[in-house]
């Protein structure tokens, strides 16, 4: 009895093992916003989305208090690509009335194609549109994985 649990524990640890998930995280602080996002992907084919959460801080004073400071989940990520060393996320997030018409639109490019994706770098691309003042920002992201 004693081995059966002991060989079912160690079949259940190398099946779990095969299917491992991996976890991504960008972040940047610059003059413009400080921003760390999130995602899981499944690691068999497809790369299924898993989970994405994000929180932005804009800097920017020209910008409505309602997009100040934001959180985004799955719901605002309106493309996800991770394969062969890459990363690319893009997030949506409407301000709705309280930001005046304005949404917010960031992209994350980050990897080079057949490399190590324990630690890397990449940029961004932000945009705040819909306003009397657009805001178009762009800088450089540090992200890992586990």
């Amino acid at each position: 009895m004693h081995r059966t649990i002991l060989a079912l524990t160690a079949f259940c640890s190398a099946a779990g093992a095969a299917h491992a998930d991996t976890r991504f995280f960008c972040s940047a602080d610059d003059k413009d916003v400080r921003f760390t996002v999130e995602s899981g992907f499944e690691a068999g084919g497809g790369h299924k989305l898993n989970h994405f959460r994000g929180a932005l801080v804009m800097k920017s004073g020209d910008i409505p208090q309602a997009l100040k400071k934001i959180a985004v989940n799955s719901e605002n990520l309106t493309h996800h690509w991770s394969h062969d060393g890459e990363l690319r996320l893009e997030v949506f997030y409407d301000g709705g009335d309280d930001a005046k018409g304005q949404g917010l639109s960031l992209i994350v490019t980050a990897g080079q194609r057949g490399k190590s994706m324990t630690a890397f770098s990449g940029t961004y691309e932000l945009a705040v549109e819909g306003g009397a003042k657009p805001l178009a920002a762009s800088g450089k992201v540090s992200c890992g994985s586990k």
